[in-house]
C-alpha cells in the first residue's frame, strides 16, 4: 500500500492501491453507459455479499443517512421503534427516530456487555414494536450483538429486524437469506457505509431491504423524506442512466473495486480472518496489561476499545504512536482518556497488525511501562494462524 501511515482506527480503514487507481479514473458523466454499468455492478456484488431478495440502494452520503433511510422508509411517525443500544453508535437510534416522530423505546446495555435476550423478549412481549434496530458492531464499545439471537425473538413478535452494519458489514456475516430457526425470521434491513470493513474511502451510504422491508415503505403514503425516500432511488437503482440525484462518480468506480476485492477473498475467509485478527490484537494487548472492554465472547470481530493501565496518559500515548506512523482512536463518552480504540478491518494485514503491536510496546516502554513486544508477537503469531485453520 502506498499509504504513509498505518490507520487503525474504527473506521475511516486502509486503502489498498487498486481502490486509488480506481478512485483515480477518469470521471464520466452519471448518465453515461460506462459509468451506468459500473454502479449497477457494484449494487449486484453488494445483492451477492448480502443476498437479499429485495432492493439495495447505493448513494452519496454517510452511515448516517444510511440509518436514516433504514428508519423513515420502514416506521411510521407514532409507530415504536425498539432500539437494542450496546454503546453510543446504538444510542444514535434514539434521537434519530424522535427526529421523524417515531416513538422510541431503548434497552442500554453496560458499556462492553451484551443486552440479555430475555430482556428483549420481554419488552417485545409487553408491546406492538413495529421494527427493532441492532448494531452489529458497535464502534464505540467493540461489542457484537449476538443475531442468532436476537433475531428471532424480533421475528417471532412480528418485528422488521433492522441491522446496523456499519463497522461490521463485509467482515462479520450478514446473510439476509439465512432463517434464524423460521424460514421467515429473517433480516430485513442492513445498512453501512463504504468506509470500514468494505475498505473504501468514506462518502457512500448502502441500505439494503428484503421484501419484507420494501411492504413497509408500502404501508406508508408520504415519508418524511425526499432524499431518502427510497421510491425516488428505486429506478436509478434499477437503471442507473436515470437520473434522480448526482452520484459520487469515482466513489463508485472504488466501490466496484472493493467488493470485486470482498468477493475474490471469499465471505467465510473473510469472516475467519477478521475474527482470528480481533482475537490476536487482543491477545497480544493484554499481555501488556491492556484489557478489552467487551468479554472475548461479546467481542466485535472489526475494532476493539482497549482498556488503559494505570496512570497511562491518553494524549500523550496516541501523539506518540502517530509521530510512528501508527493512527488509533480515542475513546467515546465517559471512557475518554481511559481507553483507545483500534481497528483490524477491512484491507487491513497481519503484517501491519503485528507491527502495530510492537510499536504500541515501544511506546509503553518510552512511557514508563515494562513490557515486553516480542512476547506480544509471539501471542499475536498464534492467534492470528487461526484464520488459516
Amino acid at each position: 500500500m502506498r499509504n504513509e501511515e498505518m490507520l487503525l482506527i474504527p473506521g475511516p480503514t486502509p486503502v489498498v492501491d487498486s481502490i486509488y487507481d480506481a478512485l483515480a479514473g477518469e470521471t464520466r458523466s452519471h448518465t453515461d453507459p460506462r459509468f451506468a454499468a459500473i454502479y449497477r455492478s457494484s449494487i449486484e456484488k453488494i445483492k451477492d455479499m448480502l443476498k437479499t431478495d429485495g432492493e439495495v440502494f447505493v448513494i452519496a452520503g454517510s452511515g448516517t443517512v444510511a440509518m436514516e433511510m433504514a428508519l423513515v422508509n420502514t416506521i411510521a411517525a407514532g409507530e415504536k421503534l425498539l432500539v437494542i443500544s450496546h454503546g453510543y453508535f446504538g444510542d444514535r437510534f434514539i434521537k434519530l427516530g424522535q427526529a421523524f416522530g417515531i416513538e422510541v423505546d431503548v434497552l442500554q446495555s453496560e458499556w462492553g456487555k451484551q443486552v440479555n435476550p430475555d430482556e428483549v423478549e420481554r419488552k417485545l412481549a409487553n408491546g406492538d414494536f413495529k421494527a427493532v434496530t441492532i448494531t452489529h458492531a458497535d464502534t464505540s464499545t467493540g461489542v457484537a450483538a449476538n443475531l442468532d439471537a436476537l433475531v428471532p425473538i424480533i421475528k417471532k413478535h412480528g418485528a422488521l429486524a433492522i441491522v446496523d452494519g456499519v463497522c461490521a458489514t463485509a467482515a462479520m456475516e450478514e446473510d439476509m437469506s439465512k432463517a434464524y430457526g423460521d424460514p421467515d425470521h429473517k433480516i430485513d434491513v442492513i445498512l453501512t457505509g463504504s468506509q470500514k470493513a468494505i475498505g473504501v474511502p468514506p462518502g457512500l451510504a448502502i441500505v439494503a431491504f428484503n421484501k419484507t422491508a420494501l411492504a413497509a415503505r408500502e404501508q406508508i403514503k408520504n415519508v418524511p423524506a425526499y432524499y431518502c425516500d427510497i421510491y425516488n432511488w428505486i429506478p436509478i437503482m434499477n437503471d442507473p442512466q436515470k437520473y434522480f440525484a448526482t452520484p459520487p462518480v469515482n466513489l463508485i468506480y472504488a466501490l466496484e473495486e472493493g467488493m470485486r476485492l470482498v468477493l475474490e477473498e471469499g465471505l467465510e475467509k473473510r469472516y475467519k480472518r477478521h475474527s482470528a485478527f480481533g482475537k490476536a490484537v487482543r491477545a497480544a494487548l493484554a499481555v501488556y496489561g491492556m484489557n478489552a472492554l467487551a468479554a472475548e465472547d461479546a467481542a466485535a470481530a472489526t475494532l476493539s476499545c482497549i482498556l488503559y493501565p494505570q496512570g497511562m496518559d491518553d494524549a500523550a500515548f496516541r501523539a506518540a504512536l502517530a509521530k510512528k506512523g501508527l493512527i488509533v482512536a480515542g475513546a467515546l463518552a465517559h471512557l475518554a482518556g481511559k481507553a483507545f480504540r483500534i481497528g483490524h478491518m477491512g484491507n487491513t494485514t497481519e503484517r501491519m497488525l503485528e507491527r502495530a503491536i510492537v510499536l504500541i510496546g515501544e511506546t509503553m516502554n518510552e512511557l514508563g511501562y515494562s513490557v515486553d513486544p516480542s512476547k506480544a508477537v509471539e501471542c499475536f503469531k498464534e492467534f492470528s494462524s487461526a484464520r488459516t485453520v
